[in-house]
């Protein structure tokens, strides 16, 4: 799949989403992600074979090869991949799931009134582009 390559499916219209994929771009030294909106053809063709709704947009998922994870798992397992400090939040694994899940959940539900959110999904900038999958 996309020469090995992670793939994280966002909400494209979510500013907060977008800060974290910027985030995540930045700190992606290995070059290991690559991003497409939730609300792409692209997504709908990548979960197909993993069951994923993706109109369900208060999650973004990770794909690794044929296993997907979701919510605060996901956001850990990239956290780890990522070259600074932000690595430390991998600890949060000793937490029970359903309660790392409940904290993603609270801040899922509240980002458009938190954050706001844009008009359209995200135009990736031409530096960035081709991490891409559009």
């Amino acid at each position: 799949m996309n020469d090995e390559k992670q793939i994280i499916l966002f909400d494209g219209v979510c500013n907060f989403c977008n800060f974290w994929v910027n985030f995540v771009i930045k700190r992606d030294k290995k070059n290991l992600f690559r991003f497409a909106a939730l609300q792409s053809e692209k997504a709908k063709e990548l979960t197909s074979r993993i069951s994923f709704d993706t109109s369900n947009l208060d999650t973004f998922v990770l794909i690794e090869g044929e296993k997907f994870f979701t919510k605060s798992t996901a956001a850990l397992m990239i956290s780890k991949k990522l070259n600074g400090p932000i690595k430390i939040l991998s600890l949060f694994f000793i937490l029970p799931k359903f309660f790392r899940d409940f904290i993603y959940d609270m801040v899922a539900k509240n980002r458009y009134k938190i954050f706001g959110k844009r008009e359209s999904c995200r135009v990736p900038t031409k530096e960035d582009k081709l991490k891409f999958l559009e």
